[in-house]
């Protein structure tokens, strides 16, 4: 009885520490500090409405746009049909 006993005592005590050992969480590595890289701001398309980052927007006619082919249509009237 006393060595199921401590066979029983020894599995809980192996359990116990490898739960523990499980949730241990490693340091983040040096020079990381978790910043976004360039966020950039969205901006829509005064054309057609796409969201984009703002470094890549086209500025021309007052606005920005997601092309220069929308940048050229801006303000044209539509076509008739």
């Amino acid at each position: 009885m006393k060595f199921a006993l401590l066979i029983l005592a020894i599995v809980a005590l192996a359990w116990l520490l490898r739960g523990t050992l499980r949730r241990r969480v490693p340091p983040p590595a040096p020079g990381t500090t978790g910043k976004p890289a360039d966020v950039q701001p969205m901006v829509a398309c005064a054309h057609c409405g796409v969201l984009i980052p703002g470094n890549e927007a086209l500025p021309g006619r007052g606005a920005v746009f997601c092309s220069s082919a929308h940048r050229d249509a801006f303000g044209d009237p539509p076509p008739s049909p």
